[in-house]
């Protein structure tokens, strides 16, 4: 992961530090990114979501193309997964289907992500090391350096497959302008409540896929049945008897103590009724 520009479009700031949804762009990346055995940051350390390994280029700042040489060698992978650290919207969907192209073109040196308009996106791609490798070196062979040099001098010679993108995959962030509709985007309805779980999670260090559905609708249960501060009361502790559940815990332990929290309150509802 490349996380070492100088951002030079946001005035010089940390770009990989700031916040789109309350998260930093590198840690949305790497979130996207979670299944990889080992993740390489090309960049100035600095506290992540999940452990990394740092590496930085040299000279830092030489570009792009010296810093995949930086982290190309810090991994014996065979598969190498590349990614620019300012893709507010990048998904393990997108991750799985680069992955997926490439193993299932065996002709392939690389699968690259496609933009809305066609436009191949190397720094969001898949790449089979030994051909990387073999490129890196060629490129660096003029100067005794990959310092400065483009990123066409590799995926020009590369035999390549293509991904096209989803509507917001190969969303990156250059401008202030690019941050403001990012952060506006997170905030539209269809999305709001997943970028915010997700935010909670990380914030949290946890890792459990929610049902919203289930909770939703506790919530509303407990909210008619038996009082709105109920709601949130109620799913806190449908949390906590989840946790005490220890290694039986998960998914289907938050399922079933919401089952039996809605009944409750279902039964509290019905009594209220009655009473009326």
């Amino acid at each position: 992961m490349l996380a070492g520009g100088a951002a030079t479009r946001l005035g010089g700031a940390d770009k990989p530090g700031v916040r789109v949804g309350g998260r930093a762009l590198l840690d949305r990346v790497l979130t996207a990114c979670g299944g990889a055995d080992r993740t390489v940051v090309v960049g100035d350390a600095r506290p992540t979501v999940r452990p990394v390994r740092w590496t930085r280029e040299d000279p830092p700042g030489g570009g792009p193309l010296a810093a995949l040489g930086a982290g190309v060698r810090e991994t014996g992978a065979e598969v190498l997964l590349v990614l620019s650290a300012d893709l507010p919207f990048l998904d393990e969907d997108t991750v799985r289907r680069l992955l997926g192209a490439l193993a299932e073109d065996p002709d392939a040196e690389a699968a690259l992500l496609t933009d809305a308009d066609g436009r191949d996106q190397p720094l969001v791609a898949a790449y089979r090391a030994a051909p990387l490798r073999r490129e890196l070196a060629r490129a660096a062979e003029p100067h005794g350096t990959l310092a400065g040099g483009p990123l066409r001098l590799l995926t020009g010679a590369l035999r390549l497959t293509r991904v096209a993108a989803g509507p917001l995959a190969s969303f990156d962030c250059d401008t202030w302008e690019d941050i403001a509709t990012a952060r506006a985007r997170i905030r539209e309805h269809g999305s709001v409540l997943d970028e915010w779980i997700t935010a909670v999670k990380d914030e949290l260090g946890i890792e459990l896929d929610v049902d919203t559905g289930v909770l939703l609708d506790l919530a509303r249960d407990a909210a008619h049945g038996v009082a709105r501060p109920a709601a949130p009361l109620t799913t806190f502790l449908v949390g906590y008897a989840a946790a005490r559940a220890g290694a039986d815990g998960g998914p289907e332990a938050v399922a079933e103590a919401a089952r039996k929290a809605a009944a409750l309150a279902q039964r509290w509802a019905a009594e209220q009724d009655e009473a009326g």
